[in-house]
């Protein structure tokens, strides 16, 4: 058990408090953001601190933080905030949700938001700062390195190395044995059958209007006795 202090004064932070004090064995003691944006004194009645000068407040020799961050500068942002918390001393925690499904030998990095419902099968390795939404498959043999954003309902197959700073949107498919190169921006719904490189950006097509309104069916099923 660790007292945390939790980086974030918005929704993914509420949503973070929420699963700690629900669904592991810290306490949450404090938030911290920088101190241009702190907006109110206390938020969901613990203090919110600078982070400039957390450290003399909450000492890093007595407490943990965690870091949840989003995915902006294809989690780049994320990546800075955790290296200052270590600067400051701060040894990093990772929360796993009871309801993820992992199987012995799982192990993560410091800093990993794995939310329910995961899949995560044996082999498949996750690295720093890696974030799992819910609902998630990771294949085995899976490598996710470090610094990745994986939203939900995303299937990765087995044996695919996900490479550091991607992000990969909601209901995406990637082939078996597949390498996600190193910061690739995949769009929801995107299915990637072959290697990407580098910085690659992959979006779906939209889905269009079929080009009737829903009353006109209504319409003609009413005509119809339907």
């Amino acid at each position: 058990m660790s007292r945390v202090v939790l980086f974030g004064g918005g929704p993914l932070a509420e949503l973070a408090h929420f699963y700690l004090t629900h669904d592991s064995p810290h306490e949450v003691v404090a938030f911290t953001v920088n101190g241009d944006y702190i907006q109110q004194d206390t938020f969901h009645g613990l203090p919110v601190v600078p982070f400039e000068t957390v450290q003399d407040v909450y000492p890093p020799g007595d407490h943990a933080m965690f870091l949840p961050l989003s995915f902006k500068q294809m989690n780049h942002l994320r990546a800075d905030r955790l290296a200052e918390a270590k600067a400051k001393g701060y040894p990093i925690i990772s929360y796993v949700s009871s309801k993820a499904t992992t199987f012995p030998g799982f192990e993560c990095g410091e800093n990993c938001y794995i939310l329910e419902d995961n899949t995560i099968q044996p082999f498949a390795k996750i690295g720093t700062n890696v974030v799992l939404w819910s609902g998630n498959h990771i294949g085995h043999h899976t490598v996710i390195q470090d610094h990745v954003m994986v939203t939900s309902q995303v299937v990765i197959s087995g044996a695919c190395t996900i490479e550091p700073h991607c992000f990969i949107g909601v209901n995406a498919t990637i082939r078996d044995e597949t390498v996600i190169g190193r910061e690739s921006l995949i769009g929801m719904g995107v299915s990637i059958l072959r290697d990407t490189e580098p910085f690659s950006v992959y979006k779906a097509k939209g889905t269009e209007p079929a080009g009737f309104r829903s009353d006109e069916i209504r319409s003609i099923s009413h005509k119809s006795g339907g």
